[in-house]
């Protein structure tokens, strides 16, 4: 007789989740970028634009490798991900630290520039491999009833990362860049040689497989929420609710459950049709679909408008977040050092760790909140999820608007706030709103495309921002840079930085205010035609019931 898998509230179960939420923690590294990147510039004489292509590096890694991570979890185990991150991390943060420790002042070579890069690719890697490990995981660890409330502790985790680290170094080195790099390189890399030991696969009780008349079906066809966000990225599309949205696995799926004799007629409701009693019967070798969802992936993913659309929504959200995210240290410096002739050095890293802090708190908040929010929207309001976009573009408009209107660092936590939110709300809807235009059974593939879209925004807009900066740098008068005003200003050299506030880069925020309102009417275009589409298909539905 097989032993019995253990029940879903028992310590092997407890202790993966637990280990998954260490592994996400320390997952989300690249989030602090922006507290140590304008000491690594002063240190080693780099200009903003070169400081934009190293923390670029690093969300290439997250967003180029997502795919490939998930498929390597789903045929091998969490394993083979988690040593790799732990190499990766411990290669790619000592490697910076090593390079920032000799710098001393003295500008770079070009091989030094190439591997800070490759060194920052490394780390995005790292992140992507142990969040894949610990999303796939958890999710085949626990049952779908409960799959989008677990999946989101995990993806907390996530979110949280660049706080925790940045407290942690904060309290324990106090104006330490050196440190910082250290803790990052150790402290993200431990987590993922331990979650070699406890992050494992948990086999789930056998499911419950009745029939209610009342509520439809019961046990693995019972209508669940899907995880949203980074969550669902790394969910296998074959798993075992895909059969209500593809219809060409439903003849095997329906086999394994019994269908009951009496008569029944169709009820629709929002994602899903219930049974209630009438006079036609159904058979389970025939059973007809409970709900033929959309199945489009691969070519057909690229001649449909729909892709384009949400592309080029994702493209400019999520571009003007990785340009903040990439560059708030920078805006604070500046700020701070606007009319300011007491400069201090550890002041000003205390005001860059607090708009980290602050981002990645609210980034944590936005993916919950969303995720409420879709629900509320999708069954309360009968509304389409796509309309969550909006609510996303709008919050990206007030945050690059309030950024715009700052002159004072004590105040930048408002914009660095609402562009938290709105950056881990975006994140935490698009996955799906992905399932629901394009379907489960091919996620991993389509969310791979759709996750390219950072790369060409962030890429854009984080390299016209650091272009900005250094024109403003350098065009500034000999008078701001005279050596009495360096040396009150902690030493900084004066052909990279640039003292002069909001106008160091005010400019770069407009073109980013102007795409995401482009992105918000795109937005609404885009929940009105998934309305559109939802009410045709309603109709197609009941037309076939009463035929």
């Amino acid at each position: 007789m097989e032993p019995q898998p253990p029940a879903l509230l028992s310590a092997p179960r407890m202790l993966t989740l637990l280990g998954s939420i260490l592994v996400s923690l320390s997952s989300g590294t690249n989030y602090i970028y922006s507290a140590y990147a304008p000491q690594l510039g002063a240190r080693l004489l780099l200009s903003h634009t070169r400081l934009n292509v190293i923390g670029l590096a690093g969300n290439v890694g997250v967003y180029l490798s997502g795919p490939a991570w998930g498929r390597v979890v789903d045929s091998k185990g969490p394993r083979i991900p988690l040593i790799s991150a732990f190499a990766c991390l411990v290669i790619g943060y000592l490697g910076i630290k090593h390079i920032y420790d000799d710098g001393a002042g003295t500008a770079i070579s070009f091989m030094h520039l190439v591997i800070l890069i490759a060194c920052s690719f490394m780390t995005g890697l790292a992140g992507n491999a142990g969040l894949a490990a610990a999303m796939n995981t958890t999710a085949k660890s626990f049952p779908e009833t409960s799959r989008g409330t677990i999946t989101g502790l995990v993806l907390s985790g996530f979110g949280l990362s660049a706080f925790f680290f940045a407290t942690v170094a904060s309290l324990a080195f106090p104006g330490d860049t050196s440190a910082l790099l250290l803790v990052l390189g150790l402290g993200a890399a431990m987590p993922m040689l331990l979650g070699l030991v406890i992050v494992r696969q948990i086999p789930l009780p056998p499911p419950s497989t009745t029939i209610g008349i009342e509520g439809g079906l019961r046990g693995r066809e019972e209508y669940q929420p899907i995880p949203s966000g980074d969550a669902a990225l790394f969910i296998r599309g074959n798993d075992s609710h895909t059969s209500l949205l593809d219809p060409t696995e439903q003849v095997h799926e329906t086999s394994n459950y019994h269908v009951p004799e009496p008569s029944i007629t169709v009820e629709l409701v929002p994602d899903r049709i219930v049974s209630r009693g009438s006079s036609v019967r159904r058979s389970t070798s025939r059973a007809k679909p409970v709900h033929d969802g959309p199945n489009v992936y691969g070519k057909q993913l690229w001649l449909t408008p729909d892709f384009y659309l949400v592309f080029l929504i994702m493209s400019l959200l999520s571009g003007t977040g990785i340009m903040y995210i990439n560059n708030v240290g920078s805006i604070s410096q500046a700020l701070y050092a606007k009319g300011n002739p007491d400069y201090d050095e550890l002041e000003a890293l205390r005001w860059q760790a607090a708009q980290v802090s602050t981002l990645s708190v609210c980034n944590f908040a936005g993916r919950i909140l969303i995720g409420l929010i879709a629900d509320l929207i999708r069954f309360r309001l009968c509304l389409p999820r796509a309309y969550c976009f909006c609510i996303v573009s709008t919050l990206f408009v007030v945050s690059q608007l309030s950024a715009i209107s700052i002159n004072d660092v004590a105040h930048l936590w408002k914009a660095t706030a609402l562009l938290g939110l709105a950056y881990g709300s975006l994140f935490g809807i698009a996955p799906t709103i992905v399932i629901d235009w394009f379907g489960l059974s091919h996620l991993s593939e389509n969310w791979g495309f759709i996750s390219l879209s950072p790369l060409v925004g962030g890429n854009l807009f984080s390299l016209m921002f650091g272009r900005n900066l250094d024109s403003h740098a350098s065009n500034d008068d000999t008078e701001t840079h005279s050596p009495l005003s360096l040396i009150r200003r902690g030493g900084l050299p004066s052909e990279h930085q640039c003292f002069d506030g909001r106008d160091c880069y005010v400019s770069s925020l407009y073109v980013t205010a102007t795409a995401c309102l482009i992105a918000l009417g795109l937005s609404v275009w885009a929940g009105i035609r998934d309305q559109r589409k939802t009410v045709e298909a309603k109709r197609e539905v009941i037309w076939d019931a009463e035929e």
